[in-house]
């Protein structure tokens, strides 16, 4: 089983090289890319075309690498010793029914080969990718409160993915296979489009990309579009039935239409509105 571009996910070359380099290595892939590039719906492509289910987890801020592998609930566990026989206090003399599986515990129980994506890895405090080192590498874990040890029937897939927000530990990274996720050029973007959008005109796409990427290329643009956000905006230019000749900007409006698909802050609209003044006052 290898993974390729899908019908509904254009993967370049290097990175499904980089893929089945990491599924072979029996190793994590760590992907890194900014924002939309599609590093997430990576993971799910990955599951599909090699057929195996996907286990999600999407790290927070406030997420730990503990409860990736199980939690103790031990106020539920107080509140039913204080119940009698038959209302739920018999419970409490098996630690077991207050043990809730993490993750990584469902990947490793998992009774096939599973993807296991961990997502956004780069949320979490610095101590989150130390604290996953050992169960990454034997791929086992002990849980403290019944003496058992977990571990993996067999060793899952494993994508880790990264917005580049923050470094990761020397120790975490020496135990991944790396790739970044690139911005994709024009040709590679509209491959990405066309399979969205089959039935999109070649016109309205050279139109469209050629005005996008001039807007990336704005220099103090301080949140270039993503890959995501170009798609959506050319699903509002289809819904509005545009013509390539609709995209045309005039000199008193230096934005592009439906804007707010592509500019998510006020300083990037006011930048551009301060292009168009300094072009009118040119003229």
């Amino acid at each position: 089983m290898t993974f390729a571009t899908t019908k509904t996910y254009v993967a370049s070359d290097d990175l499904a090289l980089a893929v089945n380099a990491a599924v072979t290595l029996q190793r994590p892939l760590l992907v890194k890319g900014e924002p939309g590039t599609g590093k997430t719906e990576l993971a799910r492509q990955v599951a599909l075309s090699l057929g195996l289910p996907l286990i999600e987890w999407h790290v927070k801020s406030t997420t730990k690498a503990q409860q990736g592998l199980y939690e103790y609930d031990a106020v539920s566990r107080l509140r039913d010793s204080q119940l009698g026989p038959g209302l739920g206090g018999e419970r409490v003399h098996e630690v077991a029914n207050y043990i809730r599986k993490g993750k990584l515990w469902q990947a490793f129980e998992a009774e096939g080969r599973v993807v296991l994506l961990i997502d956004e890895i780069d949320k979490a405090d610095i101590e989150f990718p130390n604290d996953l080192l050992q169960e990454l590498d034997r791929m086992e874990f002990h849980v403290y409160e019944t003496g058992e040890m977990v571990v993996a029937k067999h060793r899952p897939v494993v994508i880790i993915t990264s917005n580049n927000e923050k470094e990761l530990p020397d120790a975490f990274l020496r135990r991944c296979f790396f790739h970044y996720i690139r911005f994709p050029d024009a040709e590679t973007l509209a491959a990405i489009v066309r399979v969205h959008f089959p039935a999109i005109k070649e016109t309205l796409l050279a139109a469209a990309l050629t005005q996008f990427y001039e807007l990336r290329e704005v220099p103090g643009l301080k949140k270039k579009p993503s890959t995501s956000e170009v798609l959506d905006w050319l699903r509002l230019l289809l819904a509005e039935d545009l013509a390539p000749e609709d995209l045309r900007r005039d000199v008193k409006n230096a934005l592009p239409r439906l804007h707010g698909a592509l500019l998510k802050n006020e300083q990037d609209v006011q930048l551009f509105e301060r292009l168009a003044f300094m072009a009118r006052g040119q003229r």
